[in-house]
Formats: structure tokens, sequence, C-alpha cells
């Protein structure tokens, strides 16, 4: 289904970049920065440990307007909210998350080695954090490698739709990944429900590529190291937004609102935040 019609025509393109539309774009007034979306990446990942209902509600207290979080899948079934596709470098457990029952995958610490006052965060259910946060704050849905959990897709959609997520009036739900034919899925799957993709290759930024982006997602998601001015412009031609991660500086930050980002993806809300 391709959501960009309203900006689809050479008119609309001409007018966008005219000298008479760029002088009526005011730049914002010193010392203002443009409103971005300030989403928590895994949580607020800087100050607690990530994918953890610690780090989302901290995420949460410092006012970020979405959590990201990362879904993958047990041995038996059970969506988890974990990064890496082992547990080995965020837990005291070792092995892949997809090899491991969801009952050993909740008995492991995921927050000590962040530090003692988080030991013994467990890994959260998808569920779980649907449930907790839906309402409170945006969530942005990561599927981790789902090339390695066959209709994961689905089962996502499901979790969604019993929560009457997927209606067009709660735009705090977007779906990304780096997988771009599972995107497709969920674009057919959610109709309703913005979807992203996510790269860290420049061969994803050439005008083809944007287009064919364009037919199904709402979102272009880069890395903050591919981000140009011209991309920016060339995302918002083609009627999608751009957010861009993971930032960990401040000097990444103000370079993203410079650029005209919609959304930074960051470690610390806090360096996003607008009252800063």
């Amino acid at each position: 289904m391709n959501k960009k019609l309203l900006i689809g025509t050479g008119v609309a393109l001409s007018l966008l970049f005219s000298p008479i539309s760029q002088a009526f774009a005011a730049e914002p007034t010193t010392g203002e920065r443009k409103q971005v979306d300030n989403i928590a990446h895994r949580g607020a990942t800087g100050y607690a440990p990530e994918n953890t209902v610690a780090g989302f509600d901290l995420a949460v207290d410092m006012k970020a307007d979405y959590i990201e979080i990362d879904v993958q899948r047990s041995k038996d079934g059970e969506l988890v909210v974990i990064h890496d596709t082992s547990v080995d470098r965020t837990t005291d457990g070792t092995g892949k998350v997809g090899d491991l029952t969801f009952n050993y995958l909740r008995s492991l610490d995921a927050g000590s080695w962040k530090g003692e006052q988080f030991a013994g965060e467990p890994i959260p259910t998808f569920e779980e954090i649907l449930d907790r946060y839906h309402g409170k704050v945006g969530i942005l849905i990561e599927l981790k490698a789902p090339e390695l959990y066959p209709g994961i897709e689905e089962q996502v959609a499901d979790k969604i739709k019993e929560r009457n997520l997927d209606k067009p009036q709660n735009e705090k739900i977007i779906i990304q990944s780096f997988n771009f034919e599972s995107m497709k899925t969920m674009d057919q799957l959610l109709p309703n429900v913005p979807i992203g993709v996510l790269t860290s290759n420049r061969a994803d930024t050439t005008a083809e590529a944007l287009q064919e982006f364009s037919a199904y997602a709402d979102w272009f998601n880069p890395s903050y190291g591919i981000v140009t001015k011209e991309l920016v412009n060339q995302v918002h031609s083609l009627g999608m937004q751009i957010g861009s991660w993971t930032v960990r500086s401040q000097d990444a930050a103000d370079f993203l609102f410079e650029m005209d980002v919609d959304a930074i993806i960051t470690d610390y809300p806090d360096y996003v935040d607008p009252r800063n």
C-alpha cells in the first residue's frame, strides 16, 4: 500500500524546492530548536540497563516521546524484549535467544551488568511492555532479526490488534526493522500503523531506493553518519519522516537538529530535551 500519495506529484516537488517555498520556510529563532520526537533507545540506556522496565520507566520520567524496544522470540514461542540475538552481553546467561525457553530467559539477571542497583531486572515480554506503556509514551517496536523467527510478524500484529493499537487514532506505535521484506509484511498486516526502515548503508539512500521504501514505509531511519540535509529533503519530498540513531553525545544531537530530522533516537533523552 502506498501511503505517500499526497506529496507524489511533480508540482508538489517543484514547490517544495522552489526559492519562494524556501524563503517562507523561516529558520527557527536563534536559541530555539525544531520540535523533534525524542526516542529513548532501548530506554534511557545511558543511565539504566537497556530493554528493561527500569530503563523504560526512566525514559518516561525524562519525558521521552517514545521508547524504542527490540522484539525477539523464545524457543517456546514467547515474544521477549532484548537487543542481541544472544543473551551473553546483557545478562548472566549464555546462548541464543531463539534456542532458550521463556522460563530460562525470565530467570536471567538483565540489570546487574549496568550497576548493582539494577540487580534482578528481568527480560520483559512484549506484552508486558505494551500493557505497561501504551497510552503513557509512544512505542517504537523494532523486529530484531525477524528472519530468525518465521511468523513473528503475524505474532506481533496479533498482540497489537488485541489491544486495539492498530487503529488510526493511535499514532504512538511505530514498527521498524533492518529487514525490508519483514516491513512490507507488517505494512500488509497493520496498514494503519506507521512502518519504518532502518539502515546504515548509503546504497539505501539513492533516489531509487527511497522511492521503493516510500511505497510501504512512513519512516526512513538511517544511522546519523549518513545523514545529510539533501537526504532529509529527499525523504521529506517522498512523504516520509526521518529519524536517526544512535545519539550518544550532545554534538551528535545538535548535528541532527541542524539537519532538520523528525526524530532523534538516543541513549540519553536529556540530550534531545528542548528545555536543556
